[in-house]
Order: C-alpha cells, then sequence, then structure tokens
C-alpha cells in the first residue's frame, strides 16, 4: 500500500536514474519541475527546444545544464515532439514529457504507426491522488484523454491502471467502477459498463484486480457508506482505481479533489511504450515534479 506521493519519489530512487526527454522544453514550469527531479536524482533531462530559450529560461529557476543534454531545433514543438519521441523510440530516453507544445501535436507523434510508440489502441490517463481523507493513494481514470469512452475502451481504462500499479509493485488493486448509483438500470450506460467490467473480472477476461461495480462514488471509498445502503464488497471503500463514466465525470472529480479536496496530484499517460508524463496548465510545480516521479517509478 502506497499512502504518500512522496514514496514515489523513494521508489524511483530504487531504480536506475531514468532519462527523460522533454518535448518543446523551454517552458519555465516544466523546467523547474525538471530541477526538482534532478535534485532527487531520479532523472537525467534531454531537452528538446530551441537551445538559446532552453538555457535563458533554464538560468531564471536555477537548473543546472551540466548533467542535461539539449537536443536545438528552432523548427517548432510540433518538430521538437517528433524528436523528442523519437529518442524515445530509438531508446536514448525512458520517458516522454510534454513542454510547450499542445497535446495534439504530441499524441500524434507518439501514436504515428511507423515513428511513435503505439503499444494498444487507447491511451488513458492515469492520476494518482494523496487526499487527507482517504487511507491511501487513489487512482482515477480517465480524466484528460476518452471523452465518451465505449466499453471496449473503458476495458483498456483498467487495465492501463492496473498495469500502472502492477509497475508501482502493487500486486491485485481494487477497481471502483463508478456512476451516480450503485445498482445496475438499463437506462444508465454506466451501470451497465460496471456490471460487464466486473463479470470479465469474475471469468478472468480482465487479470491482474478486483473489479467491481456499479458504485456511487461513496460507496467505492466509505466503507460506512456502503454498509449503510447494505453493500457488501471487497472493493467498497478500500478501491484503489476509481473508472470514472466519462471525461466530464472525471475531469470535475480531478480538480475537484485538487481544488476543494485538499489533494495533491500527480498524473501520466498509460497505453504508449513508456509513461508520457503529460500535466496541465493548472497542476501545481509539485505536481508536475511528482508527475516526473511516477513516470520514473514505474520504469
Amino acid at each position: 500500500m502506497i499512502k504518500r506521493l512522496e514514496e514515489l519519489i523513494d521508489i524511483a530512487k530504487q531504480k536506475k536514474t531514468r532519462k527523460l526527454a522533454v518535448a518543446a522544453a523551454a517552458d519555465k514550469n516544466v523546467l523547474e519541475a525538471v530541477r526538482d527531479a534532478m535534485k532527487e536524482h531520479i532523472i537525467v533531462p534531454i531537452l528538446v527546444g530551441n537551445q538559446p530559450d532552453i538555457e535563458r529560461i533554464a538560468r531564471e529557476v536555477g537548473l543546472d545544464l551540466d548533467s542535461a543534454e539539449i537536443v536545438h531545433t528552432d523548427k517548432g514543438a510540433a518538430v521538437a515532439a517528433q524528436i523528442a519521441v523519437m529518442l524515445v523510440k530509438e531508446q536514448k530516453a525512458d520517458i516522454l514529457m510534454k513542454g510547450h507544445v499542445s497535446s495534439g501535436p504530441l499524441l500524434k507523434a507518439v501514436l504515428d504507426k511507423e515513428k511513435g510508440l503505439r503499444k494498444g489502441s487507447t491511451l488513458t490517463h492515469v492520476a494518482f491522488f494523496e487526499s487527507p481523507y482517504y487511507h491511501k493513494l487513489l487512482c482515477i481514470t480517465d480524466a484528460a484523454m476518452n471523452v465518451a469512452p465505449e466499453f471496449e475502451d473503458k476495458v483498456q481504462l483498467v487495465n492501463n491502471a492496473v498495469e500502472a500499479f502492477h509497475k508501482l509493485g502493487i500486486k491485485n488493486p481494487k477497481v471502483a467502477v463508478v456512476g451516480a448509483v450503485e445498482t445496475v438500470n438499463p437506462k444508465m450506460e454506466a451501470t451497465v459498463h460496471a456490471a460487464m467490467l466486473k463479470t470479465m473480472n469474475t471469468r478472468n477476461q480482465i487479470k491482474g484486480c478486483l473489479v467491481d461495480g456499479p458504485f456511487a462514488i461513496d460507496n467505492a471509498v466509505s466503507k460506512e457508506a456502503a454498509e449503510h445502503k447494505g453493500i457488501t464488497s471487497d472493493v467498497a471503500g478500500d478501491c484503489d482505481i476509481v473508472v470514472t463514466p466519462d471525461i466530464e465525470a472525471g475531469n470535475i472529480m480531478y480538480k475537484t479533489l485538487n481544488f476543494l479536496g485538499g489533494s495533491s496530484s500527480a498524473a501520466v499517460i498509460m497505453g504508449a511504450q513508456v509513461p508520457v508524463v503529460l500535466t496541465s496548465r493548472s497542476d501545481t510545480d509539485r505536481s508536475k515534479m511528482l508527475s516526473i516521479a511516477l513516470a520514473a517509478a514505474m520504469e
């Protein structure tokens, strides 16, 4: 069981130092996160982008470039993304991070059939939260990638999140598939999907985890709430992973935990050959650094 996000740094330190390729690295917040990750000795950065701009911002944030590598390009952010992806594909880097580039061009480079980092058909966002109101880290998927996932996509959401836990040394994470209610209602697709995912898990079609649902979110994270509604489940009140119905529910939950719930977070994109650190502009510098640590801990 992992209770605090800081433990991700400790896990990353137990592994060899990873090379982090940053696409369009001339970004103050990103370079601050890289600086802090370097201080923890968990990554060595390869900064791709306009070298004069990278060097100027590095001076501003106190980032020592002596142990970093800069790959210069002045052809724009999309080209920088392609170069960063190529570095990972050629095994010159272990982790990919989004810098001052829109998500679209970066993900396009990742998903390129010939030059990209495709592993499966679906990329998913996996976010870990440390909440003062929960007894361990809580994972939410998907808050940023899949707008209205079909059932097959939700299978991949579960598999990708479970893979992240396995890489962190947690062998059998508990997965709660949530919606508005805890009963199956044919008119509410999320509840039907939850029941199907549970059935696939019991029949060993989804492996390496324990899946249950549908749950309302209170049943998923509170044993008392589950017992009050007569729910008996090993997942209820002790889930590791929450699978939300769509991006709206996931994104609202993500930002509510951070901005109203006193939580801190770290997140990566799963489903490519390596973890992709793709943070939000609203994420704190600490969250960005912890996202790097999460990716390094999984590699």
